[in-house]
């Protein structure tokens, strides 16, 4: 009898605590939501937060927080989600860097798939190939050329893991010699190719665009599959002939024991945002196209990612020690 009374209240302890399970989810959110950006403000990556984030607190009826959290290539953010409660009100906003970082270091405090639920990819965008306007460099094959003809003195910009790798990659498939000089910023990386200080640099469109149209950069080719609106006669690599292929993208995570019912609602309210043509055209404006993939979608992005940056990282000898 005992034991039949013990399994009862068991069952009634566990039901009660299911049912009040079900409300917490239903009731999400009930307070402010952070969307942590492990880069600074006015970047891409904090630009693309702020976009979804005024659209994503009209939806639910709460404040939804950008918070910036630069340093160390975005791990300084990462590892602060991987901590943070996962009840749905702190997500990381991360960038391809969730892949290459993982591909990258030796040891991070965190894994990019064990630690994280990959929520939905907001945006993606291609890197464009640039070299100074004024250099005699007029197009892929000729900046190869170079390069062969001057090992010793061909360089690159780079601020990040993710810009090097794909460089790396570049390398790899053409076998021109470059070396890598690091700059704090997309924008410092544009800014050393005007500056002549690099030969060349591959960036995203936000810091390229603008010196393209001013006469400051030559664009050489994209990383894009397909040629793209705002240049369109800018081949892509591989009409260069050069099998490179990268396309970057910017999505939302969470702890990885966040409740399925928030990740849900959460993958439902961030692919519906991502399909308003308000929100398309804002992204547009900086380059960026809308995406909007269910969970099962980005987490699969996420790990052929770390696949293939790992195997580029592992080419070019490339471990970094942390």
């Amino acid at each position: 009898m005992l034991r039949r009374i013990g399994l009862i209240g068991a069952c009634f302890f566990a039901f009660a605590a299911s049912t009040a399970f079900a409300q917490d989810v239903s009731s999400y959110p009930s307070r402010p939501i952070h969307l942590i950006v492990g880069f600074a403000a006015g970047g891409g990556n904090d630009v693309i937060a702020r976009i979804y984030a005024q659209k994503l607190s009209e939806d639910l009826r709460q404040p939804v927080i950008v918070e910036n959290r630069p340093g160390a290539g975005a791990i300084v953010a990462t590892e602060y989600v991987s901590k943070a409660a996962p009840d749905g009100y702190t997500l990381l906003i991360g960038a391809t860097g969730m892949a290459i970082n993982q591909s990258l270091y030796a040891k991070l405090p965190y894994d990019s798939v064990r630690d994280f639920v990959a929520i939905s990819e907001l945006a993606s965008f291609p890197l464009i190939l640039v070299v100074n306007a004024s250099s005699p460099i007029k197009s892929v094959a000729e900046l190869v050329a170079h390069a062969k003809a001057n090992p010793d003195k061909m360089n690159y910009s780079t601020s990040s893991a993710t810009f090097q790798l794909v460089t790396e990659l570049f390398k790899q498939k053409t076998g021109a010699p470059m070396q890598a000089i690091p700059y704090k910023s997309a924008n410092e990386m544009v800014l050393a190719v005007i500056s002549g200080q690099v030969t060349t640099t591959i960036a995203d469109s936000g810091p390229v665009s603008p010196q393209v149209k001013a006469g400051k950069v030559r664009a050489l080719a994209i990383t894009a599959s397909k040629r793209v609106a705002d240049f369109p006669d800018l081949p892509t690599m591989k009409e260069t002939g050069v099998d490179v292929d990268a396309i970057i993208w910017t999505g939302v995570f969470a702890p990885k024991t966040t409740p399925p019912g928030v990740v849900n609602k959460l993958e439902g309210e961030f692919m519906k945002i991502a399909k308003l043509p308000e929100v398309a055209a804002r992204l547009k404006a900086i380059g960026v196209d809308a995406v909007g993939t269910s969970t099962d979608e980005f987490t699969k992005i996420l790990k052929s990612d770390i696949v293939r940056w790992s195997e580029v990282a592992k080419s070019a000898n490339i471990k970094i020690q942390q």
